[in-house]
């Protein structure tokens, strides 16, 4: 198989969602993980809401949004001031420890981004991460006003990238951006950050249901839509001897 580029999504695969949790405990102290969890749930359901009535907005609106619905929510006091300074978190978001060494055993490969992050929050959240210059390109859905798992996204990387859906590994650890890119045809490698093992035991041991384990639940398992990855990788470095097998097979 010839696999000409590596496009990895961003929020969750390369970078951890779950890292904003410092700042929303410090703005509101003892009600950052309920914070963390529902916010980032609520922004993935506004994307999906938005892309079901047709009404885009930028992912900077989706995530203030869905930040003051997560505040009002739980009765928390807030103003604008407060819910911007708390989402510019996402400018921020720690880089996985592994990411920054796969990124760099793979620069033979062409690398890319494409996320629902807008470009102005992409670019920043890079930048952050000090990775620019190990990526050809970041692609954001704002291109074309649709979010994931919309297939026009998909279709758009192929444009943008001059290649074939053939010649793309989509790598991602969300479950609806994995179902998305392999019903359009991608080759697709899941970033397997919770074990679905490891689930069952974390909820079988618990006497309560907290709200990172709900979200691990809800979020961080494969989707039953009829599309499955064609690997599962525990680390994003696994993806270097990956790519070789690939090319030898």
């Amino acid at each position: 198989m010839s696999i000409k580029a590596l496009v990895f999504d961003a929020y969750g695969t390369l970078f951890d969602v779950q890292s904003v949790a410092a700042v929303t405990d410090a703005a509101f102290p003892g009600h950052g993980a309920t914070i963390t969890q529902i916010w980032r749930l609520k922004q993935l359901e506004y994307t999906w809401l938005r892309a079901l009535m047709d009404r885009y907005e930028d992912f900077w609106t989706v995530t203030r949004d869905s930040l003051d619905f997560t505040l009002r929510t739980l009765g928390l006091a807030s103003s604008p001031e407060l819910v911007a300074r708390i989402a510019a978190a996402y400018d921020a978001l720690l880089l996985y420890p592994e990411a920054r060494a796969a990124l760099e055993g793979l620069a033979s490969h062409r690398l890319a981004i494409f996320s629902n992050g807008s470009p102005d929050m992409l670019k920043r959240l890079v930048a952050h991460a000090g990775i620019t210059d190990l990526l050809e390109t970041v692609i954001s859905v704002d291109e074309i006003g649709v979010y994931k798992p919309d297939p026009r996204g998909y279709a758009h990387v192929e444009k943008r990238l001059g290649l074939a859906r053939d010649e793309i590994l989509f790598v991602s650890s969300n479950g609806f951006d994995i179902a998305g890119a392999k019903a359009h045809g991608f080759h697709v490698a899941r970033i397997e950050r919770i074990p679905a093992g490891r689930l069952r035991s974390e909820l079988a041991a618990a006497t309560t249901i907290d709200p990172a384990l709900m979200f691990k639940a809800l979020r961080m398992q494969p989707e039953q839509l009829g599309f499955q990855s064609d690997a599962t990788i525990a680390a994003l470095t696994d993806l270097v001897s990956y790519v070789a097998g690939l090319r030898q097979a």
